[in-house]
C-alpha cells in the first residue's frame, strides 16, 4: 500500500518504554508522574489540527479498490500517567475524501481496532498509516506462550508460538483483510489503541503487562476518545471494538464490562480521563477468554482429538477437567438460542450442531457450484445433504477437525509453560497458575497449597462472563458480532457460544456465526461487519 503525505503539524512523542516527555495534543507529559494519583483529563485533550494527511488505495470486501484521502493523528498518549507511551498510546484515521468525493466522518461511527494477539504487547508507535498497529515483544524468556494464540494462524510465527501480525490482520478465502482499511474506507473514523502485554519487563526485572493491564489500557483509551467528545471527529457514543483471539477476548470484556467500578482503582493510577469506558457495540473473533474455566472447556470440546503427535492427550485428565466443565456450565443456567433450552455439558453437543455447525456447513455447500459441492461431499461422506441442508454427528464432526491444536492442559500447565500462565505473572515472576487444578498438579516444584490471593480478582477483571452472569453489567454494550472457525482448536467451540447466550439471555442484539472449515483468525464476512456496524448505529454516511 502507498501513502501520499502532506504534512500538516505534527505531534512529537518520545516512544521508549522510560520516555521522558510526550507531547499530547500539544501539551507535555512526563512519562514518570508522582504524586496525586487522580485523573488529569485537563491534560488530556485531543489537538483537531495535530494531523498529516494521508491518501491510500483501499480494497474493499467486494474488491473495489478506493482512493481514500484521510487526517492521520499517530500516537497520541492517552493517560496522564503512562507507564509506557510506547504501548498507552493510539492513532487515529478520519477519511475526509473517498474516490474524489469529499464526505463528511464528523457523526461517523468509530471503529475501535485493537491489535492485540496471544495477550502480548501491541503498539502503534511506528504505524506509518491506518491499519499499522500491531503485536509487539516476543517472550523475554522462560513462557513460550503457544497457547495464547495470535491471529491469523497463517500468518508469519514469531518462534514463540505466538503470531507476528496482532489482531486486525485476518484470513479471508486466503487473503489478508484489514478491518481498519475496510472501515475507513466504508467512511468510518477508526481509533487504533496500543496496550501493555504480558512480555514487558522492566530493567528490575518486573512485567509491568500483565493482566489486568490490557484491558485497563484499552479502557482508558476509550475514556480519552469520549472525553474529547466534539474534538475528535466521530460519534463518540457509537464506538464499536474490535478484536481477534486474546484481542477477541478483550473486545468481548471491554463490552461487557463498560464502566464497571472495578477497574476504577487501576484506571486512576494511570491518570485516565475523567470519562466513560462503555462502549456501543463489539466485535469478537475467536475470542479466548473465561481462562479459569478454559481447560475444562477445552477439554468437553477436543478432549478425545489426537495431539499433533498423533497421540492421545492423558485421558485421566482430560475427563477430569471435563467433568469441572459440566460443573461449571451446569451452574450459568444459561438458555440457548432459538429456544433451545438451558445448556449443559449433556447437551451442548448437540446444540453447537443444530445451532451453529450444521447451518455453517449448509451455507457453505449452497454457495459452491454444483460440480465443486459434489466434489467436496465425495471428499467428506460424514455429509449427508438433502434438500439443500446438511446434517451430521457430533462425533464425525470432530474427526472431520482432526488432531487439537493444544496439549494437556491447554490454558493452566502444569509446567507454567502457557502463555496464560505467563498473563498471571506478578513482578519478577514471569508465570503463576490461576486454576487449582493446575497448581495441585504443578510440576515446577512449587509446594503453595492456594492459589495467590490476588488471582480471583484478576480473573474477574480478565472475564466478560463476570459481567454477563456473575454481575449484570447495566452498562454493557446491547450489539454483539461474534465470529469463530469451526476448526479453531485453539479454544473451545463453547466459549464464544456461551458468551453470545449469556448476551442474549439479557436481551442483547447478537450475530453469531462459525465459519465452516475455518481455523484460528478467520474473517470470512468482513464487509457485512462494517455494514453491520451502520445498521446498529443507525448510521448513513454523508456527502459535504
Amino acid at each position: 500500500m502507498k501513502h501520499r503525505a502532506v504534512k500538516r503539524r505534527s505531534v512529537v512523542i518520545g516512544i521508549g518504554a522510560t520516555a521522558g516527555v510526550a507531547a499530547v495534543g500539544g501539551i507535555a507529559l512526563t512519562a514518570q508522574a508522582s504524586g496525586d494519583s487522580s485523573s488529569s483529563s485537563d491534560s488530556l485533550v485531543f489537538d483537531p489540527e495535530a494531523y498529516t494527511k494521508l491518501t491510500t488505495t483501499i480494497t474493499d470486501a467486494d474488491g473495489t479498490d478506493h482512493e481514500v484521502t484521510y487526517h492521520f493523528w499517530k500516537a497520541i498518549t492517552y493517560v496522564a500517567k503512562p507507564v509506557d507511551e510506547a504501548y498507552q498510546s493510539l492513532n487515529v484515521s478520519v477519511p475526509v475524501e473517498i474516490d474524489g468525493t469529499a464526505v463528511d466522518a464528523s457523526n461517523a461511527p468509530i471503529l475501535f481496532a485493537n491489535s492485540v494477539g496471544g495477550y502480548m504487547p501491541s503498539s502503534v508507535a511506528e504505524a506509518t498509516g491506518v491499519g499499522g498497529g500491531g503485536m509487539t515483544g516476543a517472550p523475554t524468556g522462560g513462557t513460550g506462550g503457544a497457547s495464547a494464540s495470535a491471529a491469523p494462524s497463517a500468518s508469519a510465527s514469531t518462534g514463540t508460538g505466538e503470531v507476528a501480525s496482532g489482531g486486525n490482520a485476518m484470513l479471508n478465502a486466503g487473503k489478508m483483510v484489514s478491518l481498519p482499511q475496510l472501515a475507513l474506507a466504508a467512511g468510518y473514523v477508526v481509533v487504533e489503541p496500543g496496550a501493555r502485554g504480558r512480555t514487558l519487563k522492566n530493567s528490575a526485572g518486573e512485567y509491568y503487562g500483565v493482566a489486568p493491564a490490557a484491558i485497563v489500557d484499552l479502557k482508558a483509551a476509550v475514556r480519552y476518545v469520549r472525553a474529547n467528545k466534539g474534538r475528535i471527529p466521530g460519534n463518540t457514543d457509537r464506538i464499536v471494538s474490535s478484536g481477534t483471539s486474546a484481542g477477541g477476548a478483550l473486545s468481548s470484556l471491554l463490552g461487557a464490562s463498560g464502566d464497571s467500578p472495578i477497574y476504577a482503582k487501576y484506571l486512576k493510577e494511570l491518570g485516565a480521563a475523567d470519562a466513560s469506558d462503555a462502549i456501543f457495540a463489539t466485535g469478537a473473533w475467536c475470542p479466548i477468554t473465561d481462562l479459569e474455566h478454559a481447560d475444562g472447556a477445552y477439554e468437553w470440546n477436543w478432549g478425545t482429538n489426537v495431539l499433533s503427535t498423533g497421540e492421545v492427550a492423558d485421558q485421566t485428565v482430560s475427563k477430569e477437567l471435563q467433568a469441572q466443565f459440566a460443573e461449571y456450565q451446569a451452574g450459568l443456567k444459561l438458555k440457548g438460542l432459538d429456544g433451545f433450552g438451558t445448556l449443559t455439558a449433556r447437551n451442548y453437543d448437540e446444540y453447537l450442531v443444530e445451532q451453529y455447525l450444521q447451518p455453517s456447513a449448509t451455507t457453505y455447500l449452497a454457495a459452491l457450484s454444483d460440480s465443486a459441492r459434489e466434489t467436496y461431499l465425495a471428499a467428506n461422506t460424514f455429509i449427508t445433504w438433502k434438500n439443500g441442508k446438511a446434517s451430521f454427528t457430533w462425533a464425525d464432526f470432530l474427526t472431520h477437525v482432526g488432531a487439537r491444536k493444544k496439549t494437556i492442559p491447554a490454558f493452566d500447565g502444569f509446567d507454567l509453560s502457557t502463555g496464560e500462565n505467563n498473563e498471571f505473572g506478578k513482578g519478577t515472576t514471569i508465570a503463576r497458575h490461576f486454576t487449582a487444578y493446575g497448581l495441585k498438579n504443578d510440576t515446577t516444584g512449587l509446594t503453595a497449597k492456594r492459589l495467590d490471593s490476588d488471582i480471583p480478582e484478576l480473573l474477574r477483571l480478565m472475564n466478560p462472563m463476570y459481567h454477563l452472569v456473575d454481575e449484570p453489567n447495566e452498562n454493557r454494550t446491547k450489539h454483539w458480532w461474534i465470529r469463530l472457525g469451526t476448526k479453531d482448536s485453539d479454544t473451545s467451540l463453547t466459549v464464544s457460544a456461551n458468551i453470545a447466550a449469556a448476551a442474549h439471555t439479557l436481551g442483547d442484539d447478537v450475530s453469531h456465526l462459525y465459519y465452516w472449515d475455518e481455523g484460528h483468525g478467520s474473517n470470512t464476512d468482513p464487509g457485512d461487519f462494517i455494514a453491520w456496524i451502520a445498521k446498529v448505529a443507525g448510521y448513513k454516511a454523508r456527502k459535504k
